[in-house]
């Protein structure tokens, strides 16, 4: 499927190296203030051959409505954005085009639909993602109308971890790193893949500030299940957790327990969610990529005819994803967000008389 979210729907379209990708935002309730300078600074936060730690594919990433706003608002009408590719360079593919290139979707493709395009990966990019962060931008202009903002920020590089939270300074890292004191060693870290031809891997913090209580779809869309499940849907991710995660397997009730009292949650370890259901607090998770499987050191795979093969690529990648991947894990969290407040809208009936009474 290429469609996801109930009240705020979300489909994308396009492949690494066709004319373009983009998204539909159906849902989006009509009068938002349009923000093109936000629009414009969140797809640059994404936009890659910025600099040397990223691919030297050289995409302007700039976003064109065709629908869905006049006059500066949203109109209630399916919001469509069109990115145009403008910087391919599908030559550097074609040695892989009857190969498997270890750690990547190729024979997961060809396997389904018996045809695969070997550009870039197509539809299996990370280039995709650029629309997702098109539609995370119009998700954040609805939520700061509710004073909901997103913050996210990289805590992991490799065995780099951060040893402290300064989502302000992430905002403005080159690598979104979360604590100044190490962002050298971060890139460092990077630095020292990239110029092995190898890649390494990140994990990055997502915040979501300002959630009222009562947000989230019991049992069958959940908001920590959704914020899941949408995390796992991004390119490199391989684990998620919500609040304290996989420490909470270690602990006893008596410390896992969030306990109140007439000033509130006394800790957070649930992450701000309980049965599927913001509980007011902000809602924290992390979420975890592998290495960039695009490496140019000499791998064992198998070409379509199954003979074993030496394969040694060539382009243009990223020798770490977590750090790009930071803004669209921040833009997902937007989405689900703004999907949550939207269907919360009908679930009392004093909401709807306030409308319609």
């Amino acid at each position: 499927m290429n469609s996801f979210g109930l009240a705020l729907r979300i489909t994308t379209f396009g492949e690494s190296h066709g004319a373009g990708i983009g998204c539909v935002i159906d849902g989006m309730p009509a009068g938002v203030k349009v923000d093109m300078e936000f629009l414009l600074g969140e797809m640059d936060k994404r936009r890659p051959g910025k600099n040397k730690l990223t691919t030297q594919r050289n995409e302007d990433d700039t976003p064109e409505i065709l629908s869905g706003v006049f006059e500066g608002v949203t109109t209630g009408t399916p919001i469509a954005v069109l990115i145009r590719n403008k910087d391919q360079k599908s030559g550097d593919y074609s040695g892989v085009a009857n190969s498997f290139r270890p750690g990547h979707a190729d024979f997961g493709y060809l396997s389904k639909y018996g045809i695969r395009d070997y550009r870039g990966g197509g539809r299996s990019s990370a280039r995709e993602t650029a629309a997702r962060v098109a539609a995370g931008a119009f998700a954040k202009m609805l939520l700061r109308e509710f004073g909901i903002f997103v913050e996210y920020g990289v805590f992991q590089i490799g065995s780099v971890v951060a040893s402290g939270e300064d989502f302000d300074f992430a905002a403005g890292s080159e690598i979104f790193a979360l604590c100044p004191e190490n962002e050298a060693a971060m890139r460092a870290q990077i630095e020292e893949a990239r110029d092995a031809h190898d890649s390494v891997g990140g994990a990055v913090k997502v915040r979501i500030k300002g959630v009222p209580a009562g947000l989230g779809e019991p049992l069958y869309h959940k908001f920590d299940s959704e914020l899941g499940s949408l995390m796992m849907g991004v390119n490199g991710v391989k684990a998620v957790e919500m609040g304290v995660g996989i420490k909470a397997s270690a602990m006893r009730g008596s410390q896992n327990n969030d306990q109140r009292d007439k000033n509130g949650f006394l800790s957070n370890n649930a992450g701000g969610i309980l049965g599927g259901i913001s509980t007011g607090q902000d809602i924290e998770l992390k979420v975890y990529f592998k290495p960039t499987p695009s490496i140019f050191l000499s791998q064992q795979t198998l070409n379509a005819g199954g003979e074993e093969q030496t394969m040694n690529l060539t382009g243009r990648h990223d020798p770490c994803i977590a750090a790009r991947g930071a803004v669209v894990a921040g833009a997902m969290a937007a989405l689900v967000a703004a999907d949550m407040l939207l269907l919360n809208a009908s679930s009392k009936l004093e909401s709807l008389k306030r409308i319609y009474g």
